[in-house]
């Protein structure tokens, strides 16, 4: 079948390692540490009652997002789910902007109309942030569709969980997408548990990479704690899906620190396996890396950690000062108005 192995790149360059520079090192640590601190205070922000509703965090997944800023293009379209926080980020959408919507303000990036599970930046390329469990896999293979029809070299990335993965309507959206040939990538988030259950306990197939074989889309697993791993696993993926070939699904074997929300006390999960995983923390393994191959001294990233520091103190305090919506905002952003060229009796 057409699945594909993962690759394991080790070559040295000079000047750089694993044949990145410098500078991708340093992005990768500003955005997932970004993501990291800027979840921890949101965390925090709702402990006192400043954020409401529902809260799902990205902490544990950051090498996620740190990949997408290497591997992919900023004009490439994102849909992801409600674990989003740290996709936004990584697409450019301020701290500020996304920490205003999490406090409900019309400064937010949605208006304070979102909260934690819909951000949406048409500047940024990026679709949410969706709510229904699994319903973002036929909407992004509807944006791939739209990108295909305009003759972009644009291509989706359409992100879901473990628990989305048994949706019908992803094996619909397979379906379509590799009989059109739609320039999709597909990743699975796999962080092990759908909300409190375990994979194995809701399917025997428990190598989500395996789900594309019945449609004969490529596929492929990755450890989604290495951010290095991740970057050229999607890099790959996406090289395929911009020669024309269609879609690619990538499994991202990732695990989140905390529960489903921040309601969940997670007691599902013994404390050895969690502390298990925090042994390969994304961040933390990103770290020693950038030392150990002198890419960056340790002041410099202390310095990196300073700014993101402040950075988020910032965010906070914007989004305390900033305004909630007015009333009249309940009427604005619901509908299209539309001018047909005929009349109504």
């Amino acid at each position: 079948m057409a699945q594909v192995k993962e690759k394991k790149t080790s070559k040295e360059v000079s000047g750089s390692a694993n044949g990145l520079d410098v500078t991708t090192y340093r992005q990768w640590y500003e955005t997932m540490m970004r993501i990291r601190r800027f979840e921890e205070r949101a965390l925090k922000m709702y402990s006192v009652n400043k954020i409401r509703g529902f809260l799902h965090v990205y902490i544990g997944q950051e090498a996620i997002a740190g990949a997408i800023t290497s591997a992919l293009r900023p004009t490439d379209p994102i849909v992801t789910a409600y674990r989003q926080h740290g996709i936004a980020l990584c697409r450019g959408i301020s701290s500020k902007a996304c920490m205003a919507e999490l406090f409900g303000k019309e400064t937010g990036v949605n208006k304070g109309k979102g909260g934690s599970m819909h951000f949406f930046s048409k500047d940024h390329h990026y679709f949410g942030g969706n709510g229904i469990v699994g319903a973002q896999i036929p909407i992004g293979t509807g944006i791939a569709f739209a990108e295909q029809y305009k003759g972009t070299e644009n291509i989706c990335l359409t992100m879901f969980g473990d628990g989305a993965s048994r949706q019908g309507a992803l094996h619909e959206s397979f379906n379509m997408a590799m009989t059109w040939k739609l320039p999709v990538l597909y990743v699975v988030e796999n962080n092990q548990y759908a909300m409190g259950t375990s994979i194995s306990r809701t399917s025997n197939v428990t190598d989500l990479s395996k789900l594309g074989l019945s449609y004969d889309m490529p596929s492929s697993s990755v450890d989604g704690m290495d951010v290095i791993k991740t970057h050229y696993a999607m890099a790959e993926a996406a090289a395929h899906i911009r020669s024309g070939k269609g879609p690619y699904l990538l499994e991202i074997n990732t695990y989140r620190y905390r529960g489903h929300s921040v309601s969940d006390p997670a007691k599902y999960r013994t404390t050895e396996e969690l502390e298990r995983y925090k042994e390969k923390d994304p961040i933390e393994q990103l770290r020693d890396y950038i030392l150990a191959h002198k890419l960056l001294t340790n002041n410099e990233l202390e310095a990196i950690d300073k700014a993101i520091a402040q950075e988020i103190d910032e965010a906070e305090a914007f989004a305390e000062n900033s305004s909630y919506p007015p009333a009249s905002e309940l009427f604005t952003d619901n509908y299209v108005q539309e001018d047909y060229p005929f009349t109504r009796d």
